[in-house]
Formats: structure tokens, sequence, C-alpha cells
């Protein structure tokens, strides 16, 4: 049989279309790799973390209280009992993702597992849900810094799984998630206040105050609310402290004194900025004494 050869600029032609081709199809999904402690759900798979940055439950500091129940919460959920979905709000930098993530420091041995996912992502809950259905370890799906705009609709999926989620030791997964403000969408003045003859009655809410419960109700899906404040001058050189005896050091009057700047060129006095300056001045230190 003889065998036709096309012209080059046929043959480039096709080569480029194949190319092109092959950037718009979707990338083919692969099975989950479940050997991991911690994922990140992305490009609709859940990729494998398996270096993860290890935080002990005992370096955060100032917020026994709030520890206690997320540890209760938590040690029910592994022992198949019923346990709350939980929603952590405040101050930033004072330790509400920490916590989440020191879980699983403390309890990745017993089962416990850990899947990050963004705001943007929450529409794919429910097919997060379909792939560990069957999976014998307990997950925490852990969204952080969660708020919405007026206008995101992702806040929907999440009341729906928020609303399924609990279920009687059946359920292998609850959602943690962290926000700097515990109403998760915007509330404006003029849903609290009365129509009057100069609005625009095309454009005036009919019933307000269901607007306004719409709104609150994304909060009150989560069975468990906990809040976080700042921390005051004695709490925060108490934390950094902490990490300078963690590293063999003491906290000198010169390093009080550093620690106090350091927090006022931040604007803040908070966990966060107590563990950066540790890390500041132990570095620094330390390089003092290499040279």
């Amino acid at each position: 049989m003889a065998t036709i050869e096309l012209p080059d600029n046929i043959l480039n032609t096709l080569s480029t279309v194949l190319q092109q081709l092959q950037q718009t199809l979707p990338e083919l999904k692969t099975a989950p790799d479940f050997s991991a402690y911690a994922y990140k759900w992305q490009d609709g798979q859940l990729k494998p973390i398996h270096k993860l940055k290890a935080i002990a439950l005992d370096d955060l500091k100032g917020i026994k209280k709030q520890k206690e129940k997320v540890i209760q919460n938590t040690l029910q959920f592994l022992n198949n009992l019923p346990a709350n979905d939980i929603l952590l709000t405040g101050s930033r930098g004072t330790g509400k993702s920490s916590i989440v993530r020191a879980l699983l420091t403390e309890y990745a041995e017993q089962g416990l597992r850990l899947i990050e996912i963004e705001r943007d992502d929450l529409s794919d809950l429910p097919e997060i849900q379909k792939l560990i259905a069957d999976r014998p370890e307990k997950f925490i799906v852990y969204c952080d810094d969660l708020a919405f705009n007026a206008e995101d609709e992702n806040y929907r999926s999440l009341k729906s799984v928020l609303d399924g989620s609990l279920q009687s030791g059946s359920s292998n997964f609850v959602i943690y998630a962290t926000s700097n403000r515990r109403h998760l969408l915007p509330e404006f003045m003029h849903e609290n206040t009365p129509a009057t003859k100069v609005d625009v009655p095309q454009y005036t809410e009919l019933h307000p105050q269901e607007a306004i419960e719409e709104k609150i109700s994304l909060s009150d899906r989560f069975g468990m609310w906990l809040s976080f404040y700042p921390m005051d001058q004695n709490l925060y050189l108490e934390i950094v402290e902490h990490y300078l005896k963690k590293a063999g050091m003491e906290l000198t009057a010169e390093a009080r004194a550093e620690a106090l700047r350091w927090c006022q060129g931040r604007g803040q006095r908070s966990g966060r900025a107590a563990y950066q300056f540790s890390k500041h001045w132990i570095g620094s230190q330390q390089l003092k004494v290499l040279n």
C-alpha cells in the first residue's frame, strides 16, 4: 500500500492544533494518595502534603479555654461520638489557625487528617465528601480566613454541607474554619433601617429582616463558636519568653526592650508577633556566636 506524505505546512498545523487541544483538555484525575497526614484541595484533587510544619499545642499560650474546647470536640470526633463544626473568630495572630494545625501534630497517629480548602473552592465540598466517604481516617476540612463578599455564592455550598455534616457516629469529617469576623457575610446599614419615601421602589428589599437572617444563618450552622481576643503586654512577653527558653535563652532586659519595640512596629501584640520576634532574636544571637 502506498504511503501518503503530507506537506510540512499541514504537519505543522496539525501539531499546533494537537498541542492546543492538549492544553485545553482537563487534567486526568488520579486516585488520592492517602499516605499523607495533610492535604490541599487544588484543581479538583486532593494533593498530599508530606512535609509539615510541626506546631505543638503547648506552644499556644493565653488561649487555654479555646484549646480545651477544640481538643474536647476533636476527641469526640476521633472516638466516633457526636462532634460539632467549629468557627474560630477574632483578632489576627491570636492562634486560631495554629490550634487547628497543632491538632494534627497531636492526633495524627490516632487517625486524624487535615484537608485545607480555599474559600473559592467550597463548591467542591460534596466532591471531597465522596472521595473520603469510605476512608477509616477522620478528616478535618479546614478553611482559613473565611469571609464572603456580597456577591459571593460559595457560601451556599458551605451552608448545605454544614447542615448535613453532623451525623452522629457515621460522618468521618467535620469543618473547622477561622475568620476575623463572626458574621461571615457583610451586613449593610440600609438593611437595618426602614424603607423611606426616597428609596427607589424596585431596589427596596420588601423583607429586609429576612435578608439579614439569611446572612447570619451561615454562622449559625457552625455548632461551636470560639472567640479570640487581643493580647496584653504581659501575655505577649510570656510567649516570647517561652520560645526563647525552648532555644536555651533567657528573656534579658535587652531582649524584652527589643520585643516591645518589635510589637510596636508591627502595630499589634499577638502570638504571631511574639513567635516572629523570637525567630528574629534567636537567629540574631546565634549568628553573633558564629561570627
